[in-house]
């Protein structure tokens, strides 16, 4: 019986050089983390942070609870992080129910603590309300967001950006304009909402650049510790789940192990793929967890530094 077309173009990319095979490690990488609530959380933070800082990220970043709520404990992560390590420290800063001169101040004192990196955004609305509403007396947006920022002290900024459209965006063209703005009014970079489709990302570089927007725009990457929580998420920000990636974790929520290797595998490709598409800088979203971070650094040929 003779082999169909198909077949022997499967048995051609099986024989083919693996996939993740001698890449010249030559990306960029940098990682987020979330302020711990505990001291059991706060010690695997500190454990995530170790794990990764040997791979010479170019920051790391600590997110900002709705409302400020966790403004104590993001501000004691970002300091102990740029006192304690060699990673550059980002803050992340949101306009939610604070006034300008509230803002302001928390910006003041990161810029006495020597951070010099804010991750400015808008926010998601606090617990409780569905959508998001200004303080009256506050920035309106993230475009207002980074301006302040730069008339607080000369900050790198990095900002938002929504491949598959913001839920609070009319359309893609919205996005475009509202990121454009975000960079005129001072943003260094833009960091990605996770997605999950390689295609989607190119998609929307393209229309930046069309748009004239010069700044980088870096993927931001979400390795799936928990298939549920990222269906969730991604409910709440508009990413699209595959149809596939369901049945490939299904019958794994038991198995935490191999669901890793399953998270690390998918995970790698999108990042390979992005790679092959000239992508050189990548943004994880650790969920405080290095493992699979540094698994995917580490194929896409990322080692340990000196």
């Amino acid at each position: 019986m003779s082999p169909t077309i198909d077949q022997m173009r499967e048995a051609q990319r099986a024989l083919e050089t693996p996939l993740f095979s001698g890449l010249p490690g030559d990306i960029e990488v940098s990682f987020e983390f979330f302020p711990p609530k505990n001291a059991k959380m706060n010690e695997t933070l500190w454990q995530s942070v170790e794990t990764l800082a040997p791979l010479g990220p170019r920051f790391a970043s600590v997110t900002y609870g709705a409302g400020g709520s966790t403004r104590e404990r993001t501000h004691q992560q970002v300091v102990r992080i740029q006192k304690e390590t060699d990673i550059p420290a980002a803050a992340h800063l949101t306009c939610v129910e604070a006034t300008r001169e509230e803002v302001d101040e928390v910006a003041r004192h990161y810029w006495e603590e020597g951070i010099r990196h804010i991750v400015a955004l808008r926010g998601d609305p606090p617990d409780g309300q569905s959508k998001y509403a200004p303080h009256p007396g506050g920035y309106a947006n993230a475009v207002e967001l980074v301006a302040g920022l730069k008339r607080v002290g000369d900050f790198e900024i990095s900002v938002a950006a929504y491949p598959e459209i913001h839920p609070d965006s009319p359309n893609s063209q919205a996005d475009i304009d509202n990121l454009k703005a975000k960079f005129d009014a001072g943003a260094t970079r833009a960091i990605t909402q996770f997605f999950f489709d390689p295609q989607c990302f190119f998609a929307f570089r393209d229309k930046a650049a069309a748009a004239g927007i010069e700044g980088e725009i870096v993927p931001g990457i979400m390795p799936v510790l928990s298939f549920a929580a990222v269906q969730r998420m991604s409910g709440l920000c508009g990413t699209a789940i595959p149809h596939w990636m369901e049945g490939i974790f299904n019958g794994l929520d038991d198995r935490p192990e191999a669901r890793k290797l399953v998270s690390a595998t998918i995970t790698a490709e999108l990042c390979r793929r992005l790679y092959a598409g000239g992508v050189r800088q990548f943004h994880f979203y650790t969920l405080n967890r290095a493992e699979l971070s540094y698994a995917i650094c580490h194929m896409l040929g990322l080692r340990p530094k000196a």
